[in-house]
């Protein structure tokens, strides 16, 4: 059951809006929503106390209007008391009604937890609760919030989003920073807040430096051209617009804030446009008679249009217009606002993701939220009106078509980045993740990026799991498919098939940052987060984490077999075995002959040591998962570029077994490799450079379109397949255990395998050189050098500085960054530096510092 609040008072203002479209993600999970449109908290709009009338049918019939229970009862409490306070304890700072306030805000804390009491709340969705309209109804929600979590042991089930902050829109109206009488954001087990954009988060951190839980959250859009449609085809003719005529649109209030003065001087060097101004009038009678006058004084009265209030752009209400079919007939939008009342500019966005471009003034955030869109900017920093050379850009973006739809293109291509429906959708179900079964054991993570051609028959394999001869049992596991940037109908394809299989649970996430690794870690952290809220799980039971691959097959016995040696081994990781199709290389008998001798090898080194996770298919159990801090991302420069390091299953294998915990091999948990690498690139493949060279490993997007010629090695290109396979196999699969878990040639079966004396002869050397690679000072060349690289880059500017001072002015300033450092962000530059001074097998950190010496 989900509660929202919006403290705007309105039915279907832009706040109630954002509201419906991140409850609906809720909804389509299966929570139940009421909503509280504020009518008992916000005094401004005349509708305190008021019952709810007709407001249902304006929204959603998923949506029940609702409100907190006998708040009229609570002594004192009414539209007068809510202006007073406004007036004397947050506009004038006068603390005489405090002990007022806290006896209202006691009796409101009873009374709303009484009413999720009722219901069953589990989660509460607060939509510009900060903003001190009524601090009383705020300090309320604070109290309920903490008392319900705690009793309840809901954890952080309260999304806190706020629109408008006191110094973004009226900030005289709200007192002085830093807001003493204002409810300030607060750090609570049971809260996390949400800000508009970057420079509203940096503004709440300044005011509350120790808030820990706050995200970005941008209001979001479906990025869609809006069409002319058998609904809204007679827009233009009931509001007496000709069909063939330039139309401006303003979506605004009418309101002296708006400036929409602007646009009736804008429409008059625009000869042949119309101006639609949608704003009810009813609001500020004396603005909208102003604007009417004014009008008729610059001769463009027959031109413009009040056509009143529309509903917002993501709704569908019978028998009215909203703003996408006005955007549906509008040639461009206007925005020509004021420089300091905008706390963020919907009819920007509105307008991106219409396909219909627009045009602004340079007002004081929109470079925060709308830099690098394309659009004529006004800039009333030096002119307070549009002139006649602004008017030419207009008339430009009118008139050439060309430029419009270029200017479409790129900014529906930067919108679906910016505030594309997605970007939301992904923060709300990483911070609020679906909840998963409580007969849950397995997570499977599927990594993808443009396999809609693969991915039905890979789900399907997933799906078709067996247990000895019986379906493996659905509700044991779930998929979690985690999109990669496709560009392809991967997700759709995903979509298609999760509705057409609702038996097994599919989720289905993104992750920005292009890359396996980084893919891999979202999925998995992402399952076991959710894992952890399983109704009614045992706590000692273990959870697994399950690694797959698109462009590789499972067996159908392959997730049983692997849960069952994880159940009967205790062990932190399970590795299944990898296998080639015998019958794809019939034709190529050295090849395969060079592929099933490492096979062969891998066999026994794997039954041996358990060996170390691929990709491909692997599980970890979940705690140990957590041990080990999750899937570590390691970057390396190719080509100038930081990019991900393949080897993170490898890695995080190696970080498990250092720490003591063991590995298991489930020989009947098997995984059919994709051949597509050997017999796509098989060049580099003999070569050694099937993932990359110069100490950058990395894979190459093999995605072939057309059938591979089979064609067998020669006998020397087969022995160089063969030596190069087992250079990389015998040092990782023999060496690498007993390095990182000495211990083990001390076991039977280990001795037995080396030999006793070279077992003996082996674990003296590993010590030897454990000790050798410790830092026991700054003498040995590789010893200081990545640290004093790493230092040099941190503390430039201040070296130079005291270089400056006491050598001379003619030292200057460090020389520029190397290439690849100058566009990482600040707040991970340091990091950053580290994999750069570390990245010793390219050598790019020796060439930068002179590569040992000068002069």
């Amino acid at each position: 059951m989900l509660w929202g609040v919006s403290f705007d008072a309105t039915p279907l203002s832009g706040v109630v809006v954002e509201f419906l479209k991140t409850a609906r993600r809720f909804a389509a999970r299966g929570h139940r929503v009421h909503l509280d449109l504020g009518y008992d908290i916000k005094a401004d709009k005349g509708a305190f106390f008021r019952p709810y009338r007709d407001e249902a049918r304006l929204l959603p019939e998923w949506v029940t209007l609702d409100r907190v229970e006998r708040v009229g009862e609570i002594r004192g409490y009414d539209r007068e008391f809510v202006e007073r306070v406004l007036r004397e304890a947050v506009q004038d700072g006068d603390t005489a009604l405090r002990p007022e306030i806290d006896r209202v805000a006691g009796e409101l804390a009873d009374r709303i937890v009484a009413t999720w009491e009722r219901l069953g709340v589990t989660m509460v969705m607060v939509e510009n609760g900060t903003l001190p309209e009524n601090i009383a109804y705020a300090e309320a929600l604070y109290r309920a919030i903490a008392r319900y979590g705690a009793r309840h042991r809901l954890g952080r089930f309260v999304f806190w989003r706020d629109h408008d902050l006191m110094w973004q829109s009226e900030p005289a109206k709200y007192g002085t920073f830093p807001y003493p009488g204002v409810p300030a954001p607060r750090n609570s087990p049971h809260l996390h807040y949400f800000a508009l954009h970057e420079e509203a988060k940096s503004r709440t951190l300044e005011w509350v430096p120790e808030l820990a839980n706050i995200d970005v959250l941008p209001n979001s859009f479906a990025i869609a051209p809006a069409r002319i449609d058998e609904r809204n085809a007679a827009f233009r003719r009931d509001h007496g617009i000709p069909e063939d005529v330039p139309l401006l649109a303003r979506i605004t209030r009418i309101i002296p804030q708006k400036r929409i003065d602007r646009d009736l001087h804008l429409l008059a060097l625009l000869p042949d446009a119309w101006l639609f101004v949608a704003g009810d009038t009813r609001e500020t009678p004396t603005e909208h008679a102003r604007l009417v006058d004014l009008a008729t004084r610059l001769g463009v009265r027959g031109r413009v249009v009040f056509g009143g209030w529309l509903t917002p752009y993501d709704t569908v209400v019978p028998g009215r217009y909203s703003v996408r079919d006005l955007l549906a007939h509008a040639t461009v939008v206007s925005f020509l606002t004021s420089y300091d009342y905008e706390s963020y500019g919907n009819p920007v966005s509105e307008a991106i993701a219409s396909g219909t471009p627009y045009v602004t003034s340079g007002y004081e955030l929109y470079d925060v939220v709308y830099g690098s869109f394309l659009a004529p900017v006004l800039d009333i920093r030096a002119r307070d009106l549009p002139d006649a050379a602004f008017a030419r850009e207009v008339a430009e973006l009118i008139t050439d078509e060309g430029k419009r739809a270029e200017v479409v293109r790129a900014n529906a291509e930067l919108g679906q980045a910016r505030f594309g429906a997605r970007v939301a959708d992904d923060l709300v179900d990483r911070l609020y993740p679906p909840p998963m079964g409580a007969a849950t054991r397995l997570s499977v993570v599927l990594p993808v990026y443009n396999e809609a051609a693969n991915l039905p028959e890979v789900l399907r394999s997933l799906h078709d799991q067996r247990d000895g001869d019986a379906p493996l049992d659905k509700g044991r596991y779930e998929v979690v498919l985690v999109d990669n940037n496709s560009t392809d109908d991967t997700v759709a394809v995903a979509r298609a098939f999760a509705a057409a299989h609702p038996d097994l649970a599919l989720q289905v996430i993104h992750e920005p940052e292009q890359g396996v690794s980084c893919a891999r870690r979202a999925g998995m952290d992402f399952a076991a987060a959710r894992s952890r809220n399983r109704p009614e799980s045992d706590p000692g039971e273990r959870f697994y984490l399950v690694s797959a691959d698109a462009d590789c097959r499972v067996d159908p016995h392959w997730l049983s077999e692997l849960f069952a040696a994880m159940e009967s081994s205790k062990a932190a990781i399970g590795v299944c075995d990898y296998y080639y199709n015998e019958n794809h290389f019939t034709g190529r008998p050295r090849l395969w002959d060079a592929i099933q001798r490492t096979l062969r090898c891998r066999a026994v080194t794997f039954a041996l040591f358990g060996g170390f996770p691929d990709g491909k298919g692997f599980a970890v159990e979940r705690d140990a998962y957590e041990r080990a801090g999750g899937i570590e991302i390691f970057y390396q420069l190719q080509d100038g570029k930081f990019v991900n390091h393949l080897s993170d299953d490898w890695d995080f294998g190696i970080k498990v077994a250092s720490g003591g915990d063991a590995i298991t091999y489930a020989p009947r948990s098997r995984v059919e490799i994709n051949p597509r690498r050997v017999d796509h690139a098989i060049d580099e493949v003999i070569a050694g450079r099937a993932y990359g060279s110069d100490g950058i490993i990395v894979m190459r997007d093999i995605r072939p379109s057309a059938p591979a010629v089979p064609a067998d090695l020669t006998e020397v290109e087969a022995q160089q397949a063969w030596e190069f396979s087992i250079k990389d196999f015998t040092p990782k699969n023999t060496i690498l255990p007993v390095l990182l878990t000495p211990a083990l040639l001390e076991d039977d079966a280990v001795i037995a395998f080396f030999g006793a004396d070279l077992a003996a002869r082996l674990a003296r050397r590993i010590t030897e050189i454990r000790h050798e690679m410790r830092v026991v000072d700054f003498t040995p060349i590789h010893a200081y050098k990545t640290p004093s690289y790493r230092l040099y880059f941190e503390f430039a500017d201040e070296l130079f500085a005291c270089l400056r001072r006491h050598v001379g002015a003619d030292i200057g300033h460090p020389p520029p960054l190397p290439p690849c450092l100058a566009d990482v962000p600040a707040e991970r530059f340091a990091e950053f530096v580290r994999y750069y001074c570390e990245d010793r097998e390219s050598g790019e950190a020796h060439n930068y510092f002179g590569n040992g010496g000068v002069f």
